[in-house]
């Protein structure tokens, strides 16, 4: 894409992100979103098919750095667990990426968690949470391969529990917590959910 192809690009989601923050997807207008950034709706259009892919444009990153943490967490996890270092595996959780993905990237994930109502996107937190049990329930039996005392936690149980705790690690997101307030939610968040997961889970 030329040069002045990508300002143009860069200003529609500039527009589109104040936008869809203040009115939420489905309110959002193209027709604003292209007065805020000096283009016709049909020269936006030129740059996106649909509002949809605005949106998607927008949130895309935030979540391919999501997976990217997960990923890394992910092989780390199992190579401490590998060499017997379990309380270490234990030791880094979702409040880390919150810290260094999530909260860093706010705007983004607010679209995600507020925003996104009439998206693919709208059931965020709830597909997180999801993948979340899939990798922890994957997890758990690989640790039971390896002759690890894991705990059984029943699905239900295991899905009420990422849902809690996934949530409230949202909740500053959603209501624009100062990042001074924020840091010292998740400092509390650590204090009381790990030592129960490790309690829960035997680890």
């Amino acid at each position: 894409m030329p040069k002045d192809g990508r300002l143009t690009r860069e200003k529609i989601l500039a527009a589109a992100k104040e936008e869809f923050l203040d009115k939420g997807f489905e309110k959002a207008s193209i027709r604003a979103i292209a007065k805020n950034a000096s283009l016709t709706s049909a020269a936006l259009y030129r740059h996106f098919g649909s509002k949809h892919d605005i949106f998607a444009a927008l949130v895309e990153p935030g979540l391919e750095a999501v997976d990217t943490w997960t990923k890394d967490h992910r092989t780390h996890a199992y190579i401490d667990a590998e060499n017997g270092r379990i309380e270490r595996a234990a030791s880094r959780s979702e409040v880390d990426m919150m810290r260094d993905v999530v909260f860093p990237n706010r705007d983004t994930f607010k679209l995600l968690v507020s925003c996104s109502q009439g998206t693919a996107y709208e059931n965020f937190v709830h597909m997180l949470v999801e993948r979340q049990q899939v990798e922890l329930a994957q997890g758990i039996s690989w640790l039971k391969a390896k002759g690890f005392k894991v705990k059984d936690v029943g699905e239900g149980a295991l899905h009420m529990m990422l849902s809690a705790y996934t949530t409230a690690l949202f909740e500053p997101i959603a209501h624009d917590y100062p990042e001074e307030d924020t840091m010292q939610y998740y400092r509390t968040m650590e204090r009381f959910f790990l030592p129960g997961w490790r309690d829960i889970l035997g680890i």
